[in-house]
């Protein structure tokens, strides 16, 4: 007679008690000694990290896979027709650029991207970066920015193969194949070349792990002698490079989450210096296009929040003199309608933005003023603008997609208006997207605001509350979720669950002031609107508490946390991906990476008693306490340089302390991978049918 296996008992850490006082209250962490002291050294070489730590998070590991390990078979499945859904020889549409065309795409079986291109109109394709042969042999690999020269005859590249976002650069000659001895390491991946290709810029992080400081590097000579050309002073401000779609200047941005301030960096000269266009303003943000002769004039257009445009509006400024003083109105504010981006061509602007939680385009012609939109029909969708390589002519290119629509890529004529087609998402095993439904609903917030929910669903679906759902959330930094098509989800909604977005505040999905009422002083708004949405759609019929499962990761996985402390009883399980839980503790500790940035969307809890008492109210760790808690599945990644793996480690330690329900508590850490977990495109699914498995064994269906 075969015995049944007898369950494992959950890792216990062991307690740890230390305390401290701030602001004049008692903090006891009893879990504290999980977070590594060499975190940075962890950071760059995983197998550095303390044994007591390892031991710890491997046997978390043990547990959550012997929980999965009876799923095997339907695991299997599930890959399998997650993936019978993706083209896997599947290929970008090709970007003009002066002679060639250049694309991405990946071969049969491939993990990574193969970056490619051929001469116009019909060449040969000729594959520049082989990402599966980049990768062999390595644990993790991640491909960063990549940009050819404007002679098209080198190409830099930057990849990351730990998953702590520090990426190598490299430079490759397109003629010959090889890479040149240049190599810059621990950079962000951001890359700019000159005009004549002869120099790169690039930026590396600091001690901390931020992006603080500009490089210049000329090709040929030794990485250690670059030139430092801009250092942000400022360590609670991030730093970036860009470039205008004139391809004149170079941007160097740099900001936090309320101000931002940007250095041009004239690509035409051998050895510019940075100029700033408007210094930084606490609480103004703008974005900066440039045209040679606008209305005759060599200026910057400028989207941004001054003089009170809280939902943006778009500005002109001589290239000359561009500080504030000399910003005039080009489309003025309009409360309500929050202008997102903007692109500049030689006849045309692009902008993409956002009214009544739908995002449209628009465009203008530069001479005459006239605009004109480009209409969709859908209830809800996701829009994106991809301008190319281009500055002179009259083609932009566009996404669309909605939750039942695959993903199209479209070129639009700005000049005759005409549209066409180019590629639309093939889904190799089949999609009718008359077999789905997608709805756009609105839960009402305890303070009466109306929160937007998307649905998608499977035509047939009971909407008697028998269905199972899964309600997702973020609700931070002013990041939408957009209302997408994803190819795995189908397998979920196959299975009869609804799939929900909650675009609640913290985002910018009704515009700027969503955002603002979702942070600082606002942030419960964010938990309290995800608990009116599941609430509404309980009272719709669609589902009941014991079949709802909540999902989100990084700071949704805040949410994730705080939910779970509010209303235990609301969600049958919780999935918390890289979850931001230990608020407080990483905002009172300035030393991390992402702290002294945050802190306007936080506030900081070292200078500011209130916000200390605050985020003390719902930092998700702290407030963990004896109820009977849903089932909770949490991801970290060992290098996330984001979200750092002791957070969900120390969360998941109290819940077993404390939960006095004995449902699943499961904790997984990637110690291969970083924010983003795996990065190969089929390894992820592994990750996702976890998750998936998870889901619907929580709601008692089978797969």
């Amino acid at each position: 007679m075969t015995e049944t296996p007898v369950a494992p008992e959950p890792p216990r850490a062991p307690r740890r008690p230390s305390e401290r006082i701030v602001h004049g209250v008692a903090l006891t962490e009893d879990y504290a000694w999980l977070r590594a002291e060499n975190w940075r050294a962890v950071m760059r070489d995983p197998s550095v990290l303390d044994t007591d730590i390892r031991t710890y998070l491997e046997a978390e590991n043990a547990f959550a896979e012997a929980y999965f390990a009876p799923m095997g078979e339907a695991k299997t499945a599930l890959v399998a027709e997650m993936r019978g859904r993706i083209k896997e020889d599947d290929s970008s549409v090709p970007a003009p650029d002066g002679p060639f065309a250049y694309f991405s795409r990946h071969r049969e079986g491939g993990q990574h991207p193969l970056y490619c291109r051929k001469p116009l109109p019909d060449g040969p394709e000729a594959i520049l970066l082989d990402g599966d042969k980049e990768a062999d042999g390595k644990a993790y690999f991640h491909f960063g920015h990549w940009r050819h020269t404007r002679d098209h005859a080198r190409l830099a590249f930057a990849a990351d193969t730990s998953g702590s976002e520090l990426y190598a650069i490299r430079v490759r000659d397109l003629t010959s194949g090889t890479d040149l001895p240049d190599v810059i390491e621990e950079t962000t991946g951001d890359l700019l070349w000159s005009a004549d290709g002869s120099v790169l810029y690039y930026i590396r992080r600091d001690a901390e792990h931020r992006p603080s400081k500009v490089f210049r590097h000329v090709l040929g000579t030794d990485p250690a002698t670059d030139t430092l050309i801009y250092e942000e002073p400022d360590k609670g401000f991030f730093v970036s490079l860009g470039e205008t779609q004139s391809h004149h200047y170079g941007l160097i941005a740099c900001g936090d989450h309320d101000t931002s301030e940007v250095h041009l960096l004239d690509l035409t000269q051998a050895a510019p210096l940075p100029r700033c266009i408007a210094p930084r303003e606490t609480g103004v943000r703008y974005e900066v296009e440039h045209h040679p002769s606008l209305a005759g004039i060599d200026s910057l257009i400028l989207l941004t929040n001054a003089d009170g445009a809280e939902d943006f509006k778009l500005v002109t400024a001589p290239t000359a003199t561009p500080e504030r003083a000399n910003w005039r109105d080009l489309v003025p504010h309009r409360a309500g309608r929050m202008i997102l981006s903007h692109t500049l061509f030689a006849g045309h602007m692009a902008r993409l933005e956002r009214e009544a939680g739908l995002p449209r385009i628009i465009i203008r012609d530069i001479a005459s003023g006239d605009e004109h939109a480009i209409a969709f029909d859908e209830e809800a969708y996701a829009l994106g603008l991809h301008p190319g390589f281009g500055f002179d002519t009259s083609a932009v290119r566009f996404t669309y997609a909605s939750m039942t629509t695959p993903s199209e890529v479209w070129d639009y004529d700005m000049a005759s208006r005409r549209r066409e087609m180019l590629k639309r998402q093939e889904v190799p095993s089949g999609h009718d997207p008359a077999d789905y439904v997608t709805r756009r609903l609105y839960a009402s917030a305890p303070d009466g605001e109306s929160v937007p929910v998307s649905l998608l669903y499977r035509k047939g679906t009971p909407v008697d509350g028998s269905a199972p759902l899964l309600l997702y959330g973020y609700g931070a930094y002013g990041i939408t979720i957009p209302a997408g098509f994803s190819t795995s989800r189908l397998s979920l909604v196959d299975r009869g669950f609804i799939y929900a977005i909650a675009h609640v505040r913290g985002g910018t999905d009704k515009g700027w002031r969503w955002y603002a009422d979702g942070k600082l002083a606002g942030k419960t708004n964010t938990f309290t609107d995800f608990i009116a949405c599941a609430e509404h759609l309980v009272a719709e019929g669609f589902t009941t508490p014991d079949r709802i499962v909540a999902q989100g990761g990084s700071a949704g996985g805040m949410l994730m946390g705080a939910v779970a402390n509010l209303r235990p009883d609301l969600f049958a399980g919780i999935v918390a991906e890289v979850p931001f839980v230990d608020v407080l503790t990483t905002m009172l500790d300035d030393t991390l990476p992402l702290t002294p940035p945050e802190w306007p969307e936080w506030g900081n809890p070292i200078t500011d008693e209130a916000a200390f008492r605050r985020i003390l109210s719902y930092s998700p760790v702290d407030n963990v306490r004896p109820q009977a808690y849903p089932s909770i599945f949490a991801l970290a990644g060992l290098t996330d340089p984001r979200v750092t793996y002791w957070e969900p480690a120390k969360w998941v330690a109290r819940l077993r302390a404390a939960d006095t329900g004995g449902r699943t508590i499961l904790l997984r850490t990637n110690m291969d991978a970083g924010h983003g977990g795996a990065a190969g495109r089929f390894d992820k699914l592994d990750e996702v049918a976890l998750v998936y498995l998870f889901a619907l064994k929580t709601v008692g269906r089978t797969t």
